[in-house]
């Protein structure tokens, strides 16, 4: 982190979030059915406008004393855009929003991990907004509290095919690890803005996550999309070319991964939801602002590639951008808006409506 000297406004910032700590550090001392009901352990309470940063401090530094409140988070271990969370884990960020937050890995499908969260078996995770608004259509009891940041779907094309812009894919193959995920939920987006039907014009052929390279080297797909850390790594191969990312043209301002709250948390016990989601994006922001760091953090809980790969994979993704409030309901209703042309959500969806039943505001 930087050591240079803060100008007087950002000391004065820094001063009443080292208050704001300590005041929380005390709450979190009382007793527990205390704490539960004033909110003081877990946020600064309704009405206190969300300041997003930062805390990027070693966990040693001003960590809250006293019990702290169990969570459980389910993630990805394998996909480095979920970073902000070991990363908030490792520097101590949980504790100081009085959490111990544990982690579950989760690979399933995203209904199961919806359900999970739904059902309490986890109380919150982080995911793809594009793969988790058809489920949400379909009314599981989770709420999307924050966005995360933009970037980390790629779309590659073989260079021996002409592969070159998305015009170019008309009439080819692309091969994707699954029919739900969301690079093929964005890139046929994409698709569709280009004015080619991605269910008719192009073929989405399956195959195991880590053989879609295989697939385009043998000459039976085209192109394929998929997810850093992988498309990152496949893109020093010569004989492929990035085509697209979930960054380009219009979505450059958009976020893709999401933190999301099971909807009893949200009711029952709003400043914990608060809480984790602040720590959350605290997370993101120490991502941002040191991305090697992050890389290590990630690293050591398996994550896939070499440190200078991750940090570079983390520098590519827009983690300055971490919409909360109305903007990020505004942006899942675009997302609605743009999933009913590509046919994943239903026609007969209201989009507004649909972003305010799957968002909450936790955080004002």
């Amino acid at each position: 982190m930087s050591k240079t000297k803060p100008h007087p406004s950002a000391r004065d910032a820094l001063s009443r979030r080292r208050l704001l700590r300590a005041g929380m550090s005390v709450a979190a001392a009382l007793p527990f059915g205390f704490a539960a009901t004033t909110g003081r352990a877990w946020g600064p309470g309704p009405g206190t406008p969300f300041d997003p940063g930062p805390l990027c401090a070693p966990a040693a530094a001003e960590a809250a004393t006293g019990p702290l409140r169990p969570i459980k988070l389910a993630w990805n271990a394998t996909a480095i855009c979920t970073a902000a969370a070991p990363v908030a884990k490792e520097r101590g960020i949980f504790a100081q929003h009085g959490l111990d937050v544990e982690f579950v890995n989760f690979g399933g499908s995203t209904e199961a991990l919806l359900e999970a969260i739904a059902t309490g078996k986890a109380d919150a995770g982080i995911g793809m907004a594009l793969r988790w608004l058809k489920p949400l259509e379909q009314g599981f009891d989770v709420k999307i509290t924050a966005g995360l940041h933009g970037g980390c779907l790629r779309l590659l094309g073989a260079k021996s095919a002409g592969i070159t812009d998305i015009a170019s894919l008309k009439g080819k193959t692309i091969a994707i690890s699954d029919h739900a995920s969301p690079a093929k939920n964005f890139f046929g987006l994409l698709l569709a803005d280009a004015g080619i039907d991605p269910e008719r014009e192009v073929e989405w052929r399956q195959y195991p996550a880590d053989l879609l390279n295989l697939a385009v080297e043998k000459g039976e797909v085209q192109a394929l999309a998929d997810a850093d850390p992988r498309t990152w790594i496949w893109l020093k191969d010569p004989r492929l070319t990035e085509v697209a990312t979930n960054l380009t043209g219009i979505y450059a301002t958009r976020s893709c991964c999401v933190v999301a709250v099971r909807g009893s948390l949200v009711r029952n016990d709003r400043a914990v939801a608060g809480a984790l989601t602040r720590a959350v994006l605290e997370g993101g922001h120490c991502v941002q602002t040191d991305p090697a760091d992050a890389a290590a953090i990630f690293a050591n809980y398996g994550g896939k590639g070499s440190v200078e790969d991750l940090a570079a994979m983390l520098r590519s993704q827009t983690h300055q951008h971490r919409p909360v409030g109305a903007d990020l309901k505004q942006e899942i209703a675009l997302y609605g808006d743009e999933l009913k042309r590509v046919n994943v959500l239903r026609r007969t969806t209201d989009t507004a409506k649909f972003a305010e039943r799957v968002f909450a505001d936790v955080l004002s």
